[in-house]
């Protein structure tokens, strides 16, 4: 399922047009976009839970050399699933 087919679910599930659907789809992704910018951690009961993880810096190497190349520290989205979609699913 893509964002299209979600907004496409949603306007059938509230009875509304694909352009209300769109955002309100749009306004949960900011939110969760928002969230996460300001280093929170978003969950959603039942769900699941998105966070910022930081990621060291490391050795990696160069796939068609074979040299080690240094890869920068950096941050990164993590999802954990929760209970309930586990179980669902």
């Amino acid at each position: 399922m893509n964002k299209s087919h979600l907004v496409a679910y949603v306007a059938g599930e509230l009875q509304t047009s694909r352009l209300q659907a769109a955002r309100l789809v749009d306004t949960v992704l900011a939110g969760i976009r928002d969230g996460l910018q300001r280093d929170q951690s978003v969950t959603l009961s039942g769900f699941g839970t998105f966070e910022v993880k930081a990621r060291k810096e490391r050795v990696g190497r160069n796939p068609q050399t074979g040299d080690p190349i240094k890869i920068a520290a950096g941050r990164r989205v993590g999802f954990r699933v929760g209970k309930a979609l586990k179980e669902s699913v």
